[in-house]
């Protein structure tokens, strides 16, 4: 994948935490970096691509989207996460989880099409 695309990220911002493995899919790169123009303001990574050993997968009963490298988690809160979800809507992302508790406030965004799920949850 040509990094060069996405100026407001990079490529070890997607890594995998705990493999380093990388598998982003370059349509849902387009759309995040569609999604960062349109917002106008730094968007903090948190988690990108999981490989599926990674240990929040394997904790699942199935591995989750992050595995497919079409989704990440970004650091919001308040206003900014209203506003990236809002565009993030406007986009066609397919998934967005709200954690807006605690320290570790985020926003998941993926644009999985696959298994019926709610297209908005919260953690």
């Amino acid at each position: 994948m040509d990094w060069s695309k996405y100026p407001n990220f990079t490529k070890k911002e997607f890594d995998c935490q705990e493999t380093g493995e990388n598998h982003m899919q370059e349509a849902f790169m387009d759309k995040l970096q569609e999604l960062r123009t349109a917002y106008g303001a730094p968007m903090r990574v948190t988690s990108g691509f999981r490989d599926p050993r990674h240990s929040i997968e394997v904790s699942k009963s199935a591995p989750g989207v992050h595995t497919r490298g079409c989704a990440v988690d970004i650091a919001c809160d308040g206003q900014d996460a209203y506003e990236i979800m809002k565009i993030a809507l406007e986009l066609g992302f397919t998934g967005i989880g709200v954690q807006q508790r605690g320290s570790s406030r985020f926003l998941h965004l993926d644009t999985y099409t696959g298994d019926p799920r709610p297209n908005v949850w919260s953690y």
